[in-house]
């Protein structure tokens, strides 16, 4: 007998509809937050039952949560294939070889996960996937004619962070969308990246957040150019600074100042009398406060001398005693690849004296100096000896390789970008990131092709990353009341909530048909079906905060109408009970 004889076919009308019913979901509330839980998201994906703790910085999501984070990848994969780029997965596990080839095994820290399998070879979980990308390049792309290449993933991370905190915010595990772009040349590889800019614009205008683009320093991932996008929030970690003045926006570590110094006055100052210091004793006086109410000086009087170790040897840093310096900016300015502050040892054997108490004069390091030291006369530096400064130096004392802006920004500052704004502070929650890489992994894992002479080169790469899980924690720092979450439309689990306040047989048959009639016209209607008080009922629905409540009463039914509440405006329409389904219907169209 044939095969297909055995085969039983459901009719259409045998389609099992999702589950929407509260009873039927796993949706655990709380009363309180757990007591570990510090920053608004934690607490409230955690009471609204979006995620439980499995193991520090690692979290179940549950269907609330996973609502909300396909919501946001449906945007990404939307606007990435807009864009022009294509979806693949990588593998989560990655050989150490590929991270020996850039030098990251070495450098990345003991945030990179690492391993030994049952043959004693080295691997690592991936925090981020720039080798395995471009070893898939390098093997598969040969010619010009195969670029540009723009490639994505969505995928769980992890990162093994010191101190896994606020929940989804910085977690351990997480998931992201990392991209990547291969193109053959600088020029191309730029609008690539200028592309895949306006695409995350578009991504996170669609998720119904107010955030800023702003420039940034590229950290561990490397290269020349990058932006970061964050949503603005009072709770954020980041610190942004915005002119006042014109569109320029940068984070703390990157952002420009304008410089005050004009060539004539450097010249004046750096053709002082030499020599003029004196050398005066400071015993114990090591920090900028204690050296300077010892000297009855202020810290704007003070130089204070950091020591540096780099790719390209020690270096000093000069900034002014009430400012930092800024790594990011320090290796911009001097054109290495990675540097960090000098551990103690490193410090003695520089300068001849321990930390504290380092000084340009008579300094066998190279000196770079913040442009505003060159504003500068009669200053305080330390002496390069133990518990000695020196006061009345200037700039002839010693010599500087080059300066720049090398101090951290904070508000007040003069815009490097204009002669009239002055920089605003923000705060921010980093979700995305677009970085400008140049042949910095594709150089040193020699993925090249034959351009139209046959001759070989080296490709250019972009990397563009979001963080999924981190996006939706940021949409509830920046979205909640005393009551609970209040989602952007775009991304919440569902589109509308449907309370009916009591088992009443009449209220219940009225609840089932606008619920019914609510899904054959597609809205997204999580229906509270639960045999529980009317004040327990509200008290949950606006603590997981779907955007809009209909509310379905004894009274409003008695006059033929029902609620209609919107839970970010707290604005109620009563609705005749026949027009409901068409009002939600067009009122949730009309914000798409």
């Amino acid at each position: 007998m044939p095969l297909l004889t055995y085969i039983l076919i459901d009719p259409p009308n045998c389609v099992r509809k999702p589950a929407m019913r509260y009873s039927q979901m796993l949706i655990p509330t709380l009363r309180e937050a757990p007591s570990d839980a510090e920053v608004t998201s934690h607490k409230l994906m955690l009471r609204a039952g979006y995620i439980r703790k499995l193991a520090a910085g690692v979290y179940t999501y549950l269907p609330l949560c996973l609502k909300v984070l396909t919501k946001i990848q449906t945007i990404v994969r939307e606007e990435m294939a807009r864009a022009g780029a294509q979806e693949l997965l990588l593998p989560v596990v990655m050989p150490a070889e590929l991270w020996q080839e850039t030098g990251r095994w070495g450098i990345y820290g003991k945030e990179l996960l690492r391993f030994k399998d049952r043959h004693d070879r080295d691997f690592c979980i991936g925090p981020t996937h720039e080798e395995a990308i471009t070893d898939l390049v390098r093997n598969t792309v040969r010619s010009w004619r195969e670029l540009p290449k723009n490639l994505y993933q969505i995928q769980t991370k992890f990162r093994d962070e010191i101190r896994p905190r606020f929940g989804l915010m910085r977690g351990r595990e997480f998931l992201m969308k990392d991209g990547y772009s291969f193109d053959a040349d600088e020029e191309n590889a730029k609008k690539t990246y200028q592309k895949m800019y306006e695409a995350y614009e578009k991504i996170f205008d669609r998720c119904g957040l107010k955030y800023r683009a702003v420039e940034a320093g590229t950290g561990s991932i490397g290269g020349t150019l990058s932006h970061e996008f964050q949503v603005l929030a009072d709770s954020g970690e980041d610190a942004i600074l915005a002119c006042d003045h014109c569109k320029y926006a940068a984070n703390v570590e990157k952002a420009e100042i304008r410089s005050k110094s004009r060539s004539s006055d450097i010249g004046h100052r750096t053709s002082l009398a030499k020599d003029k210091f004196k050398k005066v004793a400071t015993p114990g006086k090591k920090t900028v406060e204690e050296v300077a109410a010892f000297l009855k000086l202020t810290p704007v009087q003070l130089v204070k001398t950091l020591i540096f170790e780099t790719d390209k040897g020690v270096m000093a840093g000069l900034v002014r005693g009430d400012h930092n310096i800024k790594e990011d900016k320090f290796k911009a300015l001097v054109g290495c690849e990675w540097c960090h502050l000098a551990d103690e040892k490193l410090v003695v054997s520089s300068t001849q004296s321990p930390s504290g108490f380092a000084g340009p004069v008579g300094l066998a390091i190279p000196i770079y100096a913040d442009q505003e030291i060159m504003e500068m006369e009669n200053f305080c530096t330390g002496a390069n000896e133990k518990d000695a400064h020196l006061v009345d130096v200037n700039l002839g004392d010693f010599k500087i390789e080059k300066t720049g802006d090398i101090r951290a920004a904070m508000q007040g500052d003069g815009c490097a970008r204009c002669d009239k704004g002055t920089l605003k502070e923000y705060r921010g929650i980093e979700v995305g990131q677009v970085f400008y890489l140049g042949t910095k992994y594709s150089s040193a894992m020699k993925a090249v092709y034959l351009d139209q002479q046959g001759k070989e080169q080296t490709t250019v790469m972009g990397c563009y990353g979001i963080g999924i899980s981190r996006t939706a924690a940021a949409a509830i720092e920046q979205n909640h009341d005393e009551k609970g979450i209040i989602w952007p439309l775009p991304i919440a689990p569902f589109q509308v909530q449907l309370i009916s306040m009591n088992q009443d047989a009449a209220i219940l048959e009225t609840a089932e048909k606008i619920y019914n009639d609510l899904q054959s016209k597609g809205v997204e209607v999580l229906y509270d079906d639960r045999d529980e008080r009317a004040g327990v009922k509200f008290t949950d629905a606006e603590l997981i905060g779907i955007p809009y409540f209909i509310v379905i009463g004894s009274k409003g039914l008695k006059d033929g109408v029902v609620e209609l509440k919107n839970r970010k405006t707290a604005e109620v329409t009563k609705v005749p009970l026949d027009q409901i389904v068409s009002a939600s219907y067009q009122l949730l169209t009309a914000e798409r």
